[in-house]
């Protein structure tokens, strides 16, 4: 005789499948929506935004409504109830806290977030165009107040920013990036300050030429080919901020260039080229569920830091690509010289994606800071310009001249994108973590990078993070890779021996 719980077992695959179905029709509307803004910032017309800002409000919208369908609340009721394996747990899992985080927001609350957003896109283009920032102050404080309302909504009784940083980060948690952000502080302004005090000067290969785009674009395709990328499934553009969006089918990067600065672009370009590689490891056989995706913003930028950083700013990559650049670019260094230009430090920087590897940090704090005091109330609007330059002093000992190289020089808060910043940072100091681990499994590493090999590096971090997808939570995923929980540990003992080293700047320390 057949049982209730026979019963139930038989029904939960055709459960499964059904809510299966229903979350790869979201993923696709999602995507599509990728899609929708990659158009926006890197080939629509400049007078395309009306239209464009009411289709990505109705495509979010109907994202948020099969997200928060009535059917789905009932299929993760029954399938947590019942005897699924890890990958199918998985799944449910993912999609539970998403659902029940969106459930909790109103479908026109959604809409106008979006309309707001996309909108704020060309405001934002003008008022750095333009250096004004009381052009971006009033849509900036729309968007506060918007992100407040979308936080209050699921969970009036937290921290706002915390639950804004959950969207990027869902499972390290704010303390964890509180506590890495205050480590890389307390470590990083002592160095930058030793740096300063140094009496070495690196080589600069590229000071005073003038490079202009076409070679600059040769040269960044040449080494998208050097690394590795799939040109089958993806494509190289330009845009205003450089970003890489996607998924597994279709990973685009995107750079910008500048005539006095090649070597900008070239680890923009390799950056972006991290984050596709990424993408493009995703299983192909799971697009269009968590098991299809990517793990969540700390662990993206792991990928993109590990290659323009440990990769591309190693000594034994320029062992072996320096030769290109000398085609591209017709300068003429040694190795050593190209190296240490990839490695100088500027503390005199106000701009983030030209940051060096060890300033950068001090412009996260800085974002990190702000954007959680606008979110909390403390800091209102109009403060942002001169907070932003204050903190700049107090960090770098610089001051922007301009908003346009202060406040408005970022992209992210015209997508809305509150608590996105301390994922940088993490993502960094988890890349040390990952290469590390990576360089114990396959040995002369190094040896690798200086001949240009790069596939049993695309291998391990296939087989160790991107064939996972969202299957593990965040902390399970960097232990099952390393065999170890996260620690900044591997990123601060890095910088401090490759930065001291090259600055012979020992007694300092």
């Amino acid at each position: 005789m057949a049982t209730e719980a026979d019963a139930d077992d038989a029904e939960t695959p055709d459960t499964y499948e059904q809510f299966r179905a229903h979350v790869e029709q979201l993923t696709y509307v999602g995507d599509a929506a990728g899609v929708l803004q990659w158009d926006q910032e890197v080939m629509m017309p400049d007078e395309g935004t009306p239209a464009r800002s009411k289709q990505s409000a109705a495509l979010s919208t109907l994202s948020h409504d099969l997200l928060t369908d009535d059917d789905v609340a009932e299929w993760l009721d029954e399938l947590e109830g019942s005897d699924l394996d890890p990958e199918r747990e998985a799944v449910v899992r993912e999609i539970r806290r998403q659902h029940d985080r969106a459930a909790k927001v109103p479908s026109d609350l959604v809409q106008r977030i979006s309309e707001a957003t996309s909108n704020a896109l060309p405001v934002w283009k003008e008022a750095k165009a333009e250096d004004d920032f009381e052009i971006y102050a009033d849509t900036l404080e729309e968007l506060v107040q918007l992100k407040r309302e979308y936080a209050e909504a699921i969970d009036p009784d937290r921290d706002p920013y915390a639950v804004l940083f959950e969207e990027y980060e869902p499972y390290l948690g704010l303390d964890t990036a509180e506590a890495a952000l205050e480590d890389l502080r307390d470590t990083l302004v002592p160095l930058i300050d030793d740096i300063k005090d140094s009496d070495v000067t690196l080589a600069d290969p590229f000071a005073g030429g003038s490079y202009d785009e076409a070679s600059q674009e040769d040269l960044v395709r040449s080494a998208l080919d050097y690394l590795g990328y799939d040109w089958d499934r993806g494509r190289l553009d330009t845009a205003p901020h450089p970003f890489s969006t996607g998924t597994q089918f279709d990973a685009r990067v995107t750079t910008r260039f500048d005539p006095e600065d090649p070597l900008g672009a070239l680890s923009s370009t390799i950056h972006e080229f991290g984050h596709a590689t990424y993408t493009l490891g995703l299983p192909d056989e799971h697009y269009g569920t968590p098991l299809g995706e990517s793990r969540d913003l700390s662990v993206h930028e792991s990928q993109s830091r590990l290659w323009e950083n440990h990769v591309g700013r190693s000594r034994p990559f320029w062992e072996g690509f320096a030769p290109t650049v000398e085609d591209h670019l017709a300068t003429s260094a040694t190795p050593r010289e190209y190296y240490e230009a990839a490695n100088t430090v500027h503390p005199d920087n106000c701009i983030r994606v030209e940051a060096d590897e060890l300033t950068y940090h001090m412009h996260i704090v800085l974002r990190f800071e702000i954007e959680r005091d606008l979110i909390h109330g403390d800091l209102d609007v109009s403060e942002v310009p001169q907070v932003w330059n204050d903190k700049m002093e107090e960090y770098l000992g610089v001051r922007p001249e301009t908003d346009a190289e202060g406040c408005l020089q970022d992209i992210h808060w015209s997508h809305g994108s509150f608590g996105y910043f301390p994922t940088y940072s993490l993502g960094s100091v988890l890349a040390a973590q990952l290469f590390a681990a990576a360089e114990d499994d396959i040995g002369d590493l190094d040896g690798q990078l200086r001949d240009g090999e790069f596939d049993d590096l695309h291998e391990w971090l296939t087989d160790n993070v991107h064939s996972h997808g969202a299957r593990y939570e965040t902390d399970d995923l960097i232990e099952e890779a390393t065999g170890e929980p996260f620690t900044a540990d591997y990123f601060l003992e890095y910088a401090e021996s490759k930065y001291r080293d090259l600055y012979d700047c020992y007694s300092n320390n």
